[in-house]
Parts: C-alpha cells; structure tokens; sequence
C-alpha cells in the first residue's frame, strides 16, 4: 500500500540555500530508491525556515529503506549543522 512521509524541519535563520542544495540532494538520491514515486517540497507560509517535504512511496517498507540507506545518513549529517530542532517524521497510508 502506497504511503505518504511528512518530513518537517526547522532550519536555523539564513541557512536556505544550503538546505535547498541539501533538500535537493536528497530528491536525487531519493529517485534512485525503489519504490520512490513523488516528492514536493513545501515552506510554512508564516516562517519560511520551516520546511515541509511530502515523499510518496510504493510501500511503508521502501520508505524505510531509503531512510536507512548510508547515502541518506551522509546528507543528514550535514544537514545538523543548519537545523534548529530534530526532524519530524509522520508516515501516512493512501486512503482509509
């Protein structure tokens, strides 16, 4: 069953263009993953350092083997060093 991740992060004031460098970094590695299907990004209208990514996969299962893939952990690593705040994951089910 297909699945919906929200991934929400809070980055540290100034630091957009790294982590737009950063966030498409990881699309890229993304679509490389098995069942990756879409992503969208999106930014909190009233604070642009929040930051909301919607990736859709195939299966719960892929999902969580691209969040445990090494490339992944390499590009989280760099991305501690902008954030204000951990990251906030919620993995969602297509339909009811």
């Amino acid at each position: 069953m297909a699945v919906k991740v929200l991934i929400k992060r809070k980055f540290k004031a100034g630091t957009n263009k790294d982590a737009s460098a950063m966030l498409i970094k990881s699309r890229g590695i993304a679509i490389t993953m098995e069942g990756y299907i879409s992503s969208e990004t999106l930014s909190h209208h009233e604070d642009p350092d929040t930051i909301l990514v919607l990736s859709m996969w195939q299966t719960k299962e892929d999902w969580e083997n691209y969040k445990k893939s090494a490339e992944r952990k390499e590009n989280e690593r760099h991305y501690a060093r902008i954030m204000d705040g951990v990251t906030d994951y919620e993995v969602y089910k297509i339909g009811i």
